[in-house]
């Protein structure tokens, strides 16, 4: 079920290297929901990217703020001062990003890997997630979250060494 908060489009520009800021008047519909993960549109020129991202109020003004990656930049296609397009989304995901095909279908077959799986914060869970989802080749994701399902069994919860093998 789609939710049922979205923003209006409205115009940025990437004025900082690594955040993006959003009106106050923008956001405030998501901050009165509690709502500070969000699913975004974000469209410059002819190209368009969606991801997920936490917002935070910015501690020197009103406005909110969210990381901006140099990757989802380079996506875009965007240069310093340039000004696009975004949307902002309640986000309806049960895990605060889109889960690969590849760990989905692994978990499938792992019934007790997932349930530790599930056991762990909604932070950690979204680390595995983004961990697995790093890599472009599916057999490499495969393997990896074969690998993290191996060491959710053993109990190593470390999101730093859960992609190597024991």
């Amino acid at each position: 079920m789609p939710g049922k908060l979205k923003s209006q489009i409205f115009e940025v520009g990437l004025l900082d290297k690594y955040h993006l800021f959003i009106p106050e008047e923008i956001f405030r519909p998501f901050a009165e929901a509690k709502q500070s993960r969000v699913k975004i549109n974000a469209s410059h020129k002819s190209k368009s990217i969606e991801f997920y991202a936490a917002v935070k109020k910015d501690k020197n003004t009103d406005d909110y703020k969210f990381m901006f990656s140099k990757e989802k930049q380079k996506q875009l296609g965007l240069l310093l001062n340039d000004y696009f397009k975004l949307q902002l989304f309640e986000d309806t995901s049960k895990y605060g990003v889109d889960m690969s095909e590849e760990l989905s279908a692994v978990f499938d077959s792992e019934a007790e890997a997932f349930k530790v799986f599930e056991s762990l914060t909604k932070g950690k869970q979204r680390s595995i997630i983004y961990a697995i989802a790093r890599f472009k080749n599916s057999q490499t994701r495969i393997d990896k979250a074969l690998v993290v399902c191996e060491n959710l069994r053993r109990g190593n919860l470390n999101t730093y060494t859960i992609l190597k093998q024991q």
